[in-house]
């Protein structure tokens, strides 16, 4: 009895171990590709290294955006046992590759499906965006300061426009009297206004100008050379002209 159940514990055992589990992966669950580039579709299948379980068919196909399936690649696998091995779990990969995206219409989820004789299990798929150009690092420096540079300059000439026309504006009348001022300047001494009418002469004005001539018989007088000695016989001609020069002056005076 004990050694029958020593027999059939193993073959129990092994019985689970060949009704093991099996299973699709695809990882990781998004990719991002570029147009012209290669991608890969992930699919890796665990069986139990099990006769039954070691042939089995992989089919790989993608959905749209649109929810239209379209096939890919259909291939056929039937796993060589390694000595030792038997009934163990086995993790193999089976990617296949898509040499290049043609369009953007290319973006969808791809999948694997993995089909054995009694069963038939589905990756749970890989989106793929296609790109028809990469990140582009964009740099606004130069075009903010540009941009800046620019308006700081558009309103430097409206300020200044604007304090020129009002300078303009509220000193019309201050042009004006240095415009007048320049043309009074700059014309001839004959064009400009006739002098005022003489004043009628005055009393001092008389008497200055006696006290003139007065000085300038005095003047006069100094100045003449003094008289030459004359002959005795000319004494009575001195004497005359000595009277007449003092009558004068008595009479400026």
């Amino acid at each position: 009895m004990i050694s029958n159940l020593k027999v059939i514990i193993p073959f129990l055992w092994l019985l689970q171990c060949g009704g093991g589990k099996v299973d699709v992966q695809q990882k990781p669950p998004i990719q991002v590709a570029l147009l012209k580039e290669g991608i890969s579709i992930p699919c890796k299948v665990m069986f139990p290294y099990v006769r039954k379980y070691t042939k089995f068919s992989i089919s790989y196909y993608w959905i749209n955006s649109l929810g239209q399936k379209t096939s890919i690649h259909h291939r056929s696998e039937n796993v060589v046992i390694p000595s030792g091995k038997e009934n163990q779990t086995a993790t193999i990969s089976y990617d296949h590759a898509i040499t290049s995206l043609q369009n953007t219409s290319s973006t969808g989820t791809y999948y694997c499906d993995v089909k054995w004789d009694d069963i038939q299990i589905m990756g749970k798929g890989v989106f793929v965006l296609a790109r028809d150009t990469g990140y582009v690092e964009t740099s606004y420096g130069w075009e903010v300061l540009i941009t800046l540079t620019t308006l700081l300059a558009v309103l430097s000439i409206i300020a200044t426009a604007l304090l020129l026309w009002k300078r303009k504006v509220s000193c019309p009348r201050r042009n004006q009297v240095n415009i007048l001022k320049k043309k009074v300047q700059t014309q001839p001494p004959s064009a400009s206004l006739p002098p005022p009418p003489p004043s009628p002469p005055t009393v001092y004005d008389c008497l200055d100008v006696q006290q003139v001539d007065v000085y300038s018989s005095l003047e006069n007088y100094t100045n003449k050379p003094p008289p030459r000695k004359s002959p005795a016989g000319k004494t009575p001609k001195k004497q005359a002209s000595l009277e007449e020069s003092s009558d004068t002056l008595y009479e400026n005076i």
